[in-house]
């Protein structure tokens, strides 16, 4: 792979435009790293500052929240979205305060061993919490490869390569180690991605990149089939986050009435969302026929 990606302009880039984020204070901990990482799936920065500052300081530790309920969880995850992941959350801190001594592991493997930790989510908190010269690799990052390196507009689906070919532009000492500051080499190539090298209107004259393959090609068009915009209005996912606000919103177990209330547009669509929630265990049913959230029906 061409050498095209230089350690000192993208750094050099980062330390002058890198955002002011609240996980990136020097000191946290690699739990508090975790939460950061998972609530910032498929949730834009912006709706995540503020929970993740009330997270850490309400659960600074895995033991406080293993302490708490899954509806205590549930009911400070609000409005993230793909509550699913909240839960998961919380189990994922149980395993850590009953068997990792209330802390995160360092290494990848025993991370990846965690409820709710995929292989991006656990390099991400090996790179940021702990330093560690792991490729990174999410879709800024594969987006800043398709084009600097390959030319291409998009990087189309993710593949088993493209964990090998970001591994390829770390930075290395002679000897072919990687080099001290590969992390921050690391954050800095998702914030090009994110600020600078975005997937629509790219602002190709701030980048600090020299030689980008697309660009040299005359920034050509996407000519693969373009992944369709995802909708929220009228979806499943709108009703089944309707749901859930009912039962966010009360301190004891509902009626099916109140939840009919919530969505009285389609109501076969409004009980599909309401047994997808029961299977994913976000609600459950109590003895007496009422709806409540994971934790409370005390059965």
């Amino acid at each position: 792979m061409p050498s095209i990606l230089p350690f000192s302009a993208i750094v050099g880039w980062f330390d002058v435009h890198e955002r002011d984020l609240p996980w990136r204070e020097p000191g946290l901990s690699g739990w508090h790293i975790l939460i950061s990482e998972i609530m910032l799936q498929q949730t834009p920065v912006a709706r995540v500052v503020g929970p993740w500052q009330e997270w850490v300081q309400r659960w600074p530790t895995p033991s406080a929240m293993a302490a708490s309920s899954q509806a205590d969880v549930l009911r400070a995850w609000g409005k993230l979205g793909y509550p699913r992941r909240a839960l998961r959350l919380h189990e994922c801190a149980r395993v850590l305060a009953t068997e990792h001594d209330d802390r995160v592991p360092e290494d990848v493997a025993t991370m990846l061993t965690l409820p709710g930790v995929g292989d991006y989510t656990a390099r991400a908190v090996a790179c940021f919490a702990y330093g560690q010269a792991v490729p990174v690799v999410d879709t800024n990052v594969r987006r800043v490869i398709a084009r600097a390196v390959h030319g291409r507009a998009e990087p189309g689906n993710p593949s088993k390569r493209d964990l090998a070919e970001t591994d390829a532009i770390l930075p290395r000492t002679r000897r072919g180690a990687y080099a001290r500051d590969t992390p921050r080499f690391s954050a800095a190539l998702m914030e090009l991605g994110a600020l600078v090298c975005t997937a629509r209107n790219p602002d190709c004259d701030r980048c600090p990149v020299p030689e980008c393959a697309w660009v040299a090609r005359g920034r050509p068009a996407h000519t693969g089939p373009r992944r369709a915009a995802q909708k929220f209005a009228g979806t499943d996912r709108q009703v089944r986050g309707l749901l859930l606000d009912v039962l966010r919103g009360s301190k004891i177990p509902v009626e099916k009435a109140r939840l009919d209330e919530a969505w009285t547009t389609d109501p076969p669509q409004r009980s599909r969302a309401l047994d997808s929630l029961l299977t994913d265990g976000l609600v459950e049913i109590t003895a007496d026929g009422r709806f409540c959230l994971a934790g409370e029906s005390g059965a």
